[in-house]
């Protein structure tokens, strides 16, 4: 008996349109109200659906020196990494699910100043991530961490910015 069949991430099962066709991503477009708070202190953008085990695309475009990226399974939706009452240090989505910085990653990869394409293999069991191609970054994840939750879209904070594009999602079932 062979490996189960592969389908390409290309061909994601549940794609991610841009514009007014509907979105896993919480309202799109988004009104200008939405924009300004998320161009506050520091912002998140969270899938409304919930992910087991999938397989993500994005490119994205982070200036040099920029913070912002991705998070995956933080069932707090970043409740406590915002300014305010709720405010947690210890309970960031880094803490809660997995910021695509869980482990240290392999340099050299990153086009500076230019689109990159990131790759990310949830399991139950492993987390893999690919930039431009190449595997950068590993990890079984944390036993004591959620398998499932939704996929975020990081604004680190208001003095700087991140562009994305072409972000697909295709679950495993």
């Amino acid at each position: 008996m062979g490996s189960p069949r592969r389908q390409r991430l290309d061909r994601p099962q549940r794609p991610v349109p841009v514009g007014p066709a509907p979105s896993p991503f919480k309202e799109w477009p988004i009104t200008r109200e939405q924009y300004n708070a998320w161009t506050g202190p520091q912002s998140w953008l969270y899938t409304t659906a919930e992910f087991d085990q999938f397989d993500a695309h994005a490119e994205y475009l982070n200036p040099s020196g920029g913070n912002s990226g991705i998070s995956i399974r933080d069932t707090s939706r970043a409740k406590y990494a915002l300014t305010g009452p709720d405010h947690d240090s210890n309970r960031t989505p880094a803490h809660i699910g997995y910021e695509i910085q869980f482990v240290p990653a392999k340099t050299g990869f990153q086009h500076e100043d230019d689109w990159n394409s990131m790759d990310i293999e949830s399991r139950h069991d492993m987390i893999r991530v690919r930039l431009n191609g190449q595997p950068v970054a590993e990890s079984p994840g944390d036993a004591t961490r959620s398998k499932t939750g939704p996929i975020g879209l990081q604004l680190h904070d208001r003095f700087t910015w991140i562009m994305f594009r072409n972000i697909k999602i295709r679950e495993i079932r």
